[in-house]
């Protein structure tokens, strides 16, 4: 690996990322390294980490991306990493027109520019699944649905609905809707052992049948102000019953817009902000490899 990082950073809503982009620096994302740079204190400081473009061999003109969050763990998708790595394409020039294709461990996905310049970007996120075994979730039969379900924890059982869209999501309507409570409940339920893959944690308050509020708890990462888990959060409510074909979801750092597609997939709207382009020299962090 070269003496350098190149790397550009953009952020949405306040949830930022970097992104390396292998075509133009050596890169090696071990979990160190991803950690160090996004660390705020002694690297550059981030959400997460976007290393792309890469090759998706079996997805002829999709632009592979591999996420990874700020504990070094590697994500499945992302909604806010999406848009901004759609952004990323365009602005770099590996991408053309206003639409692309791409590839992560959760699927494919495609994103649009809504205007030319690249601040406002939809992404198609697929479909959702409730069923306890895409999830993953133990604590019901795999082939059930994860929908107004007890979860046990040491203060008390809570009531979750849950659901996997690219990546696992639990999502809660616990009354007191705060960044307080989510840092309260977040961890204990990220790490609940019913969910062996972790979980995103939503803490949900239905404003009427076009908003939902909600507060954050990412798996990896901890506690943001905005995530693209935004979707499932409307997702869960939509599922319930609680809103309706469009959504707008509120949360600390601002506002997404959802909607549902006839056939199921959920569109999301949103900003996307470039922050700087830089290079970082590997020697600022020992103890790397």
């Amino acid at each position: 690996m070269s003496n350098e990082i190149l790397f550009s950073k953009f952020h949405v809503l306040g949830n930022d990322y970097l992104v390396v982009d292998p075509t133009r620096t050596a890169f090696d994302p071990n979990p160190k390294l991803v950690k160090a740079l996004c660390d705020r204190r002694l690297g550059i400081g981030s959400d997460g980490l976007l290393l792309g473009p890469l090759e998706a061999p079996d997805h002829p003109g999709a632009f592979g991306l591999r996420i990874f969050n700020p504990d070094g763990s590697e994500a499945e998708t992302s909604g806010d990493g999406l848009r901004i790595f759609a952004r990323y394409l365009f602005e770099a020039g590996h991408a053309q027109g206003e639409a692309c294709r791409i590839h992560t461990l959760g699927g494919i996905s495609e994103a649009r520019l809504l205007v030319p310049d690249g601040s406002l970007v939809q992404v198609d996120m697929g479909v959702p699944s409730f069923k306890a075994g895409d999830i993953p979730f133990t604590g019901i039969s795999s082939q059930l649905e994860v929908l107004e379900t007890p979860l046990f924890l040491p203060t008390g059982p809570v009531t979750i609905t849950a659901l996997n869209l690219g990546n696992p999501h639990c999502v809660i309507f616990p009354g007191e809707v705060s960044p307080a409570n989510a840092c309260r409940l977040g961890p204990k339920i990220e790490r609940h052992p019913e969910f062996p893959e972790r979980v995103n944690v939503l803490l949900v308050e239905v404003v009427d049948r076009r908003r939902i509020r909600i507060e954050i708890w990412e798996r990896g990462a901890g506690y943001t102000p905005a995530s693209g888990s935004s979707c499932a959060a409307a997702a869960a409510c939509r599922r319930l019953g609680l809103v309706d074909g469009r959504v707008t979801v509120l949360m600390p750092g601002g506002a997404l817009d959802i909607e549902f597609a006839p056939e199921g997939h959920i569109l999301m709207s949103g900003p996307v902000q470039a922050v700087c382009h830089g290079e970082m020299h590997t020697g600022w962090a020992p103890n790397l490899s």
